[in-house]
């Protein structure tokens, strides 16, 4: 029992580092572990991941918040695309064929990536302060953060601002229907398609996921799908880790953490394609 709250411990450390850097849930590491490594019923694995986006969430966005490096009012502003979106495909439920999704978002994963690869060797600045974007002006998405890498401010402007809210609605329709994380999605939309700098966009998905991932919690918590005994070690190995990630996000490299996230993006867009054709892996 106490090598296993240890090891529920460690892997929450890691999974915090790792979802605070990159702005993604850690279901994809914690439900593996879980099921293969405890032969833990996927009921309570995935319950168990979505109280680690909700502590991952929570670790980091503190720090987040304090530096001023996520946008608060991106994250709001595109959380009620994701919210109207998970509702509308929980909605849809046994209605769409999940095909279609399943194969749709897996190619937008990997468009995602191989985008990331093409901003990694055009050694592409991570800024875009000459563009305009009237809709952003409007909602005043606009916004700076200090880069401790770089050691300097860095202003930034959001731009295609209908793309990255037509993307999130589209990741919320995902997650309501098939039950997947959007945290990756979140990141693609505001660097891929609103042109944020990697940084704001990893942490403005962070705290993005946790408004979304508490909003779920309840209906697993009360059809008892969440374990105390899993839940808290592996929660509390989580906020400390988040803690620790998201002083570690700031001082990086953004090419580091393109390098980092690239092959996540692709694995998790195989994924997806081969689950759309009814293989897992």
């Amino acid at each position: 029992m106490l090598n296993s709250i240890l090891i529920m411990l460690f892997v929450g450390v890691f999974v915090g580092i790792l979802g605070s850097i990159l702005g993604i849930g850690g279901g994809m590491i914690i439900t593996p572990v879980l099921t293969l490594g405890f032969g833990l019923d996927i009921k309570y694995a995935i319950g168990a991941s979505i109280i680690a986006v909700i502590a991952t969430s929570s670790g980091a966005t503190i720090a987040y918040l304090k530096d001023n490096v996520l946008n608060l009012r991106v994250a709001m502003f595109l959380e009620i695309a994701t919210s109207i979106g998970a509702i509308v495909g929980a909605l849809l439920t046994g209605v769409v064929n999940p095909i279609f999704l399943y194969i749709m978002f897996g190619l937008l994963l990997f468009f995602s990536g191989a985008n990331m690869i093409r901003k990694l060797r055009g050694k592409q600045i991570e800024t875009n302060a000459n563009s305009d974007d009237k809709l952003a002006q409007e909602l005043k998405l606009n916004g700076s953060y200090y880069d401790k890498n770089l050691k300097k401010n860095v202003d930034y402007k959001v731009t295609n601002v209908p793309t990255g809210l037509g993307i999130m609605f589209g990741a919320g329709i995902a997650s309501g229907l098939l039950g997947i994380g959007s945290g990756a999605f979140k990141v693609i939309a505001m660097d891929t398609f609103m042109k944020m700098p990697l940084k704001p966009s990893s942490s403005t998905s962070n705290l993005m996921m946790g408004v979304t991932a508490a909003a779920s919690a309840t209906i697993y918590f009360f059809n008892g799908s969440i374990l105390p005994q899993i839940a808290v070690p592996m929660a509390l190995g989580i906020i400390v880790g988040a803690a620790v990630g998201s002083r570690v996000m700031q001082i990086m490299p953004s090419k580091l953490i393109r390098i980092i996230f690239i092959p996540i993006l692709i694995y998790l867009g195989l994924q997806m394609i081969l689950k759309g054709f009814g293989v897992s892996i």
